[in-house]
């Protein structure tokens, strides 16, 4: 059975979490996990989600939360495999670039587009996961059929040089 494919949303919004929760449910097989904080969020990290979708504001109620470029420096640096888009009420070019030097995928400002924006950012992710898995699998095919490839040459060589050593001995003995 395969693994489970996680995507992470983390909103201190309950209701934000829960909408783009069922909008994303109707529109991929993802397994969906919500935390309201960023700290909670890290405690699950084991699950190795894919994706995650991280709001830049996470204290409205833990007012000491750690904000999202924060918790993004964090999964970077701890897993930066996981795909992470950073959502925000804030339409500032400052923290976008904050978010994108720390290694967020993408930035999605809230709105009424936020929702298909992120749907569309999720299918290049996955589309990338496809492409990764994809040549990750010929690498590996290479790989094997390199070291195929030398075993026979040894093995040809190795017989050759010993069928000939006998060969001679018995003609000329």
């Amino acid at each position: 059975m395969a693994d489970k494919r996680y995507i992470f949303l983390v909103d201190d919004e309950p209701i934000q979490n829960e909408m783009l929760k069922d909008y994303l449910n109707e529109r991929f097989i993802y397994e969906i996990k919500t935390f309201d904080n960023g700290e909670e969020m890290l405690k699950s990290m084991d699950l190795k989600p894919e994706i995650m979708v991280l709001d830049y504001h996470l204290s409205a109620h833990k007012p000491d939360a750690k904000n999202g470029v924060e918790i993004l420096k964090l999964v970077k640096e701890r897993h930066p495999e996981v795909q992470v888009i950073m959502l925000s009420g804030q339409d500032k070019i400052d923290v976008a670039i904050d978010s994108m030097k720390y290694g967020a995928y993408d930035y999605v400002v809230k709105g009424e587009t936020a929702f298909s924006r992120t749907e569309n950012i999720i299918n290049n992710i996955s589309e990338l996961h496809k492409v990764k898995t994809i040549n990750k699998a010929y690498r590996n095919t290479i790989a094997l059929l390199g070291g195929a490839i030398i075993l026979i040459i040894a093995i040809t060589l190795w017989l050759y040089f010993f069928t000939d050593a006998f060969s001679h001995a018995y003609v000329n003995p």
